[in-house]
């Protein structure tokens, strides 16, 4: 399948393949925000993403109850983020967030929750059910 910064993915498997197609664009430093509603699919892209820069079998749970979960990658490491359960943008410093942007791929789920921290220049993935399926379009940072 060809995939575009605009596309209907019919299922599951289709979302981790467009996770993994992105993946190839993506640098250590870059962070991405993962946004659409409950099951709208962040965690199965993010899933799929993560496994193409690791191993295709990496095990690769919901950062729901943790947080944020780390993975050493084959080029660079990866932070994968799941704001949901904060409260106040303040206790992302109690997870690390801003220590991690620089040495890892920033991938942050619920990215709404940073308020007034949010970053300047993210890559922006939105989910969105769509007949079926979902829809996910990509903003890509200005060069």
């Amino acid at each position: 399948m060809t995939f575009s910064d605009d596309c209907f993915l019919a299922d599951d498997s289709t979302t981790a393949e467009w996770g993994a197609w992105l993946a190839t664009q993506l640098k250590v430093g870059d962070v991405v925000y993962l946004l659409g509603d409950l099951g709208a699919g962040k965690s199965t892209l993010a899933r799929g993403l993560i496994r193409a820069l690791t191993t295709p079998d990496e095990d690769v749970p919901s950062p729901t109850f943790t947080l944020v979960q780390t993975y050493e990658g084959r080029d660079f490491d990866i932070a994968h983020f799941d704001l949901y359960r904060l409260t106040d943008p303040e206790e992302v410093h109690e997870i690390g967030l801003f220590e991690l942007t620089d040495t890892h791929l920033c991938l942050i789920e619920w990215p709404q929750r940073l308020g007034h921290f949010a970053f300047d220049a993210p890559w922006i993935v939105r989910l969105k059910e769509e007949a079926a399926g979902r829809r996910v379009t990509l903003k890509r940072p200005a060069p």
